[in-house]
C-alpha cells in the first residue's frame, strides 16, 4: 500500500492519429468503431461529438474539471511495441534465483502444450462464468477433472472448482466449520505450523467472523476449555514435517469440532490422504500442479469436504446433469450465483475463482497421469533425502520426523546467515526462520547440481553430481512415523489416456471449441465487461522474469515488480481520485472485503466500533450483501425507486435510524441499472452527515475513467475489478484482481503483509502480480486521453445499441434524455404473458445465432442486461441487434399463431449439430430456421455442443466427479 499525491491535471490530447504518431498505436486497435461509424452513430442518437454525449448523460455536478492525466507517461499514446520494451525493461530488473524457500510455493515446469494452449490461448482466457452451461461445456468438463483430482488426492468425495488461493481456501474452511457448528461455537485452532501467511488471513477472517482464534501446538488443544468449531493443521507442515492426525481427528470429532487439514497435492500422492485419516475439509493450492509462482498468483485453491457439506461448501461446484436428449452435460450446481439469491445468508462472497488455473492444474494431471504425479513426487523427495544426509554428514542434525519435499535445520559450523548469503552468492533462495533455523524445500525443477549448491552453500567441500546419486541411493525414501498412501486415485481413463503430445493438443482443442469464447462473438454481459484482451497486454505473463518469482524473494530480487506496483498504483490512484492504494485483493469479492474491513477498522480506531450498520441498495450486487457480512457489518436494505434509483428519502430515513451504529453505505455507480444517478451526490452527503462511510463497488468503473471518478462522487474506498475495467481477461470465471483505493484517512486500515501486518487476506502481499502486467501494458498503451475515449465510446456503443433495440424492447430505466451510461436492460417479462416465452428462451435461442446471453435476470428478474463494450464494432454490435430483433419477431410469431406455443424455436433451442443432423425431424418449423437464422451463420456457425440442460435434475441427482466414459456415450 502507498498514497500518491494529486498531480496538476493538463487538456486531454486528441487521440486520432498524427503523422509521426507510432504506426502500431493501440487506441484505435482496442477501440471497435472506426471514425466514420462514431460519427454515424452519434448522429443517430442526435449529437455532433463524444463530448456532447458525454455532457448529455453524465450528471454536471460529479463531471471532472480536468482531463485524466496519468504521472510517467508520455502525452501521445505509446505504440505496442514501445510499451513492451518498457515492460520488459522492467521485468530485467527483477532477478529469478533458483527458490527453495517454500512456504507452499514451487517452482514448476509448465508443459509447454498446457502453456500454450492454455495460457496463452485466447480461446480459453476470453470465457466468461459458465452460467449459459450450454456453450460452456469444455471448460466445465476440464473443471469436473480439476474436482476429481481433488477429491481423489485428499480422499473426500466433494470438491469445489477453485478457491483464490491456498490462505483464503482456510479462512472459508474455518467459516464453513463455524456454519457446520451452527454458528454456536466461536472458538477456532489454527496449528502454529501452518504457513505464516495462511494464518494470516485466517487471523483477519476470524476476527471479521467475532471468532477467537488460538494458535499453537494441536497436541495440547484443550477441547473442555474451548468452545472449538474447528481444527486447522498443516500436512506436511510448513518446516516440511509428517504429522499423523488421525488421534487429532478423533478428539476433534468427540468435541464436536471439524479437522480441516491444508496439504500439498504433490505429497499427497505418496502419503495417506486426509480423508482416510479422518478429516473433514481439506484445503490448499494446486500451483504446484503446472501453474508458475508468478510472484504469488494467481493459483487455484481448492477445497473439499464429504457430499454431507455440499450446501456449505464455498464457492463454484461442476456436476454433471443431462439435456434436452438425456445426454449427459455439464453445468454449475448448487451453488450458481447463491450470493444473488441468498445475499446476506450466502454460504461465501466467492464470485471470482481461479477457473484458468485450476483448468491447468487439472490438465497437468491428465497430462502425467498417477503414474507420472508419484514419479515426479519420488524425484523430489530423492532429491531431500540426498540433501538431508549430505548435511547429516557435515555434522547438521535434521531430526528424526519423516519429511517430504522440506527441511529446517540450525547449521552448524556456520551461521544461518552466512547460510543465506552463501546460497545466494550461488543464486539461490533458502527460507529464513529469523531464530537461527534455515528451511530448505525442493520441487519439480530441482537438479543434482542444486543440491551440490545447497551443500556447498552449509559448506561442503567436494559435493559433486555424483556424490548426490550415491547419497540418494544410501537414503531411506520411505517415510519412516509417517503413513504412505495405499489407495488409488486418478483412476478414470481421462488421466490415463493422454500421453502424447498429438492427443494431449487435440483433447484441448476439441474442449476450446465446446465453449462460446470472444475469439467467437460478442459477449454482452451487463456488468461483466467483456472488452479486448489485447495480445500484446498478455505477453508478458509467460516470461520468465515475472513468472518465476517467489513471492516472498528478497527485495532487491525483485525491482521490477517493485517498479511495476508502484506505477500501476499511482496511475489507479489518479483514475479514482483517491490516493491510497492496495493492490493484494485477488478478486473483486476480496476488494469488496477489504475496503468494508478498511471502514470497521477506521470507525474502531476512533471509538465506534459499534458503527456495524452497512445500507445496501436492493439493486446491489449480491456479493455485496455477502461481503459486508464477512466483514461483520448488519445489512440494511435501501429501497429503489421506479426509475431504478436509490430511493434519497428511504436512504435519509434508514441512515438517521441507524445514525449511531451506521457503518457505511455501499454502492455501484454508475447504478447496477445502468443509469447515471443524478442525486448521488446527495447519497453519499446523507451518509457522511450521519457519521458513515461510502463503499463504492467499482463494477461500472469503466463507464467513469476520465470523465469522473470515485473522489469526486463522494467515494471514500473503491475496489477495482481489473478484470473488467484494466484489460484482465475473465478466464472463464478467474482470475481476477480487485485492487482497492481508499481516501487519506484510510490509508492506515487497508490490508498489510500477510505475515508481519494487520488485515491480510490474501496469501500473498500483492495478490496475484503475474496478471498485474496486463493493466499496466493496458494503462500505458491507452494512455490519459485514450481511456477517456474508451469510456465515452462505451457510452456510445450502449445508447446506440439502446436505440436500435428501443422499437422492439422496453428499456427499462434511463436517465434523462433517455440515456443510458455504458450498460442498459431490455424488459422480456411481457412476454410470458403474451407468447409463453421466458427470459431464458431467448437467452438459450441467442446461442443458435452465435452469441452468449446478456446477463439474465439480474437486477429484474425477466430482463436482460446488455453491456457491449468499448472494444466491440458498429458490425458487432448491429450483428446482436439483428439477432435479437429477429428473436423478437419470432417472439410476434407466437403471439399471433404463426408459430407453435409449445414447440417452436425459442423453447426448443439452443439447437445442436446432431439434431439438426438427423433423420428424423419432428419440429413444425424447418431446419434452417433452428439452425440459420441469420445470413452470417452461413459464413460461420457456432454450434453449441449440448441441447438445453435440466439444471433441477442435476440438483437432484448430484455428481461432482468425472463421470464414467459409458454415461457419456450412452
Amino acid at each position: 500500500m502507498r498514497r500518491h499525491g494529486g498531480t496538476a491535471l493538463e487538456p486531454a490530447l486528441h487521440v486520432d492519429a498524427v503523422p509521426l504518431d507510432p504506426s502500431d498505436s493501440f487506441t484505435r486497435r482496442h477501440i471497435g468503431p472506426r471514425d466514420a461509424d462514431i460519427r454515424a452513430m452519434l448522429a443517430e442518437l442526435g449529437f455532433a461529438s463524444l463530448e456532447e454525449l458525454t455532457d448529455a448523460t453524465l450528471p454536471p455536478a460529479i463531471r471532472s474539471e480536468k482531463p485524466l492525466a496519468l504521472s510517467g507517461l508520455p502525452e501521445r499514446p505509446l505504440g505496442e511495441s514501445e510499451g513492451i520494451e518498457r515492460i520488459a525493461a522492467m521485468a530485467a530488473e527483477n532477478q529469478v534465483f533458483r527458490s527453495c524457500i517454500g512456504m507452499g510455493y514451487s517452482d514448476v515446469i509448465v508443459p509447454p502444450v498446457i502453456q500454450r494452449n492454455i495460457l496463452e490461448n485466447p480461446g480459453w482466457y476470453t470465457q466468461y462464468t459458465p452460467y449459459q452451461a450450454e456453450i460452456s461445456q469444455g471448460r466445465l468438463e476440464a473443471l469436473i477433472n480439476f474436482q476429481t483430482m481433488v477429491a481423489d488426492l485428499t480422499g473426500l468425495p466433494l470438491a469445489g472448482a477453485s478457491l483464490l488461493d491456498e490462505a483464503t481456501a482456510a479462512a472459508e474452511a474455518m467459516a464453513m466449520a463455524f456454519a457446520i457448528g451452527r454458528h454456536k461455537k466461536r472458538d477456532f485452532f489454527a496449528a502454529a505450523s501452518c504457513h505464516p501467511q495462511t494464518l494470516g488471513v485466517v487471523r483477519t477472517r476470524a476476527q471479521s467472523l467475532g471468532l477467537t482464534l488460538h494458535v499453537g501446538d494441536p497436541d495440547g488443544i484443550d477441547f473442555e476449555a474451548l468452545e472449538l468449531c474447528g481444527v486447522l493443521v498443516q500436512y506436511p507442515t510448513t518446516d516440511g514435517r509428517i504429522e499423523r492426525y488421525r488421534a487429532l481427528a478423533e478428539r476433534a470429532h468427540a468435541a464436536g469440532a471439524v479437522l480441516v487439514v491444508a496439504a500439498d497435492l504433490l505429497a499427497l500422492t505418496l502419503l495417506e490422504s486426509p480423508g482416510e485419516f479422518g478429516a473433514d475439509i481439506a484445503v490448499g493450492s494446486s500451483q504446484r500442479f503446472g501453474v508458475p509462482l508468478g510472484g504469488g498468483g494467481p493459483h487455484a485453491g481448492y477445497v473439499a469436504t464429504h457430499e454431507r457439506h455440499a450446501r456449505k461448501l464455498p464457492g463454484r461446484l461442476i456436476g454433471v446433469s443431462i439435456d434436452a436428449h438425456g445426454k449427459p452435460a455439464y453445468r454449475l450446481a448448487i451453488q450458481t450465483r447463491e450470493q444473488h439469491i441468498r445475499r446476506d445468508k450466502a454460504t461465501s462472497n466467492i464470485c471470482t475463482a481461479q477457473v484458468l488455473l485450476a483448468i491447468m492444474a487439472g490438465m497437468y494431471a491428465v497430462w502425467h497421469g498417477p503414474d507420472g504425479l508419484r514419479r515426479i513426487a519420488r524425484r523430489v523427495h530423492a532429491f531431500t533425502a540426498a540433501l538431508a544426509a549430505g548435511l547429516r554428514e557435515l555434522g547438521n542434525s535434521v531430526g528424526e520426523a519423516p519429511f517430504f519435499d522440506t527441511l529446517r535445520l540450525t547449521p552448524t559450523g556456520r551461521s544461518a546467515a552466512e547460510v543465506l548469503t552463501a546460497a545466494r552468492e550461488r543464486r539461490i533462495n533458502l527460507r529464513d526462520y529469523g531464530d537461527g533455523s534455515v528451511g530448505i524445500a525442493f520441487d519439480e525443477t530441482t537438479t543434482r547440481d542444486d543440491v551440490v549448491q545447497v551443500l556447498a552453500a552449509f559448506g561442503a567441500c567436494d559435493a559433486s553430481p555424483e556424490r548426490i546419486d550415491a547419497l540418494a541411493e544410501g537414503s531411506d525414501l520411505s517415510f519412516p512415523g509417517g503413513s504412505p498412501r495405499r489407495s488409488d486415485f486418478l483412476t478414470h481413463p481421462v488421466f490415463h489416456r493422454y500421453r502424447c503430445e498429438h492427443e494431449m493438443l487435440r483433447y484441448l482443442h476439441r474442449l476450446e471449441a465446446r465453449d462460446l469464447s470472444l475469439n467467437t462473438s460478442m459477449i454482452p454481459l451487463g456488468s461483466c465487461t467483456m472488452k479486448l484482451n489485447a495480445t500484446s497486454e498478455m505477453l508478458p505473463i509467460s516470461w520468465p522474469a515475472f513468472a518465476r518469482i517467489h513471492p516472498y524473494a528478497p527485495a532487491e530480487q525483485t525491482r521490477g515488480y517493485a517498479k511495476l506496483f508502484a506505477e500501476l498504483e499511482t496511475w489507479l490512484a489518479e483514475i479514482t481520485g483517491l490516493p491510497a492504494v492496495s493492490l493484494q485483493p485477488n478478486a473483486g469479492s476480496q476488494g469488496e472485503y477489504a475496503g468494508l474491513l478498511a471502514i470497521r477498522r477506521y470507525h474502531a480506531s476512533r471509538g465506534e466500533a459499534e458503527r456495524d450498520v452497512c445500507l445496501i441498495p436492493v439493486s446491489a450486487h449480491g456479493t455485496n450483501a455477502a461481503s459486508a457480512v464477512i466483514a461483520g457489518f448488519r445489512c440494511v436494505a435501501v429501497a429503489c425507486d421506479e426509475g431504478g434509483n436509490i430511493d434519497v428519502d428511504d436512504l435519509r430515513a434508514k441512515a438517521t435510524h441507524h445514525s449511531s451504529r451506521l457503518g457505511a453505505l455501499m454502492i455501484t455507480y454508475p447504478s447496477t441499472h445502468g443509469v447515471f444517478e443524478a442525486a448521488v451526490r446527495e447519497v453519499c452527503d446523507i451518509i457522511h452527515e450521519q457519521g458513515g462511510q461510502v463503499y463504492m463497488d467499482g463494477a461500472n468503473m469503466n463507464a467513469q475513467v476520465g470523465l469522473t471518478n470515485p473522489a469526486r462522487i463522494g467515494g471514500d474506498v473503491c475496489h477495482l475489478n481489473l478484470h473488467k475495467t484494466f484489460a484482465i481477461p475473465h478466464g472463464g470465471g478467474g482470475p481476477g484482481m480487485g485492487p482497492i483505493t481508499a481516501a487519506e484517512h484510510l490509508a492506515p486500515f487497508l490490508p498489510g503483509d500477510p505475515i508481519e501486518g494487520e488485515g491480510a487476506v490474501s496469501a500473498a502481499p500483492f495478490g496475484s502480480p503475474s496478471i498485474l502486467p496486463i493493466s499496466w501494458v493496458y494503462i500505458a498503451l491507452m494512455g490519459a486521453a485514450g481511456l477517456t475515449q474508451a469510456t465515452q465510446c462505451a457510452i456510445l456503443n450502449a445508447n446506440y445499441m439502446a436505440r436500435r433495440l428501443s422499437d422492439h424492447y422496453d428499456v427499462l430505466y434511463t436517465g434523462p434524455g433517455g440515456r443510458v451510461a455504458h450498460e442498459f436492460i431490455i424488459d422480456c417479462r411481457a412476454f410470458e404473458k403474451s407468447a409463453g416465452i421466458g427470459v431464458e428462451d431467448i437467452a438459450k435461442r441467442l446461442m443458435d445465432f452465435g452469441f452468449h446471453a446478456p446477463t439474465m435476470s439480474w437486477p429484474v428478474a425477466g430482463t436482460l442486461m446488455i453491456e457491449p463494450t468499448e472494444s466491440e464494432s458498429r458490425e458487432e454490435l448491429d450483428r446482436l441487434c439483428d439477432a435479437l430483433i429477429a428473436i423478437r419477431q419470432e417472439i410476434r410469431a407466437v403471439e399471433v399463431g404463426e408459430l407453435d406455443p409449445e414447440d417452436n424455436p425459442l423453447k426448443n433451442s439452443p439447437h445442436t449439430a446432431a439434431e439438426v443432423a438427423d433423420d428424423s425431424w419432428s419440429h413444425p418449423y424447418s431446419r434452417e430456421q433452428a439452425a440459420f437464422p441469420a445470413p452470417w451463420l452461413r459464413v460461420h456457425k457456432y454450434w453449441p455442443p449440448v441441447a438445453r440442460i435440466d439444471n433441477a435434475y442435476g440438483d437432484r441427482h448430484l455428481v461432482c466427479s468425472c463421470p464414467p466414459l459409458e454415461d457419456l456415450a450412452d
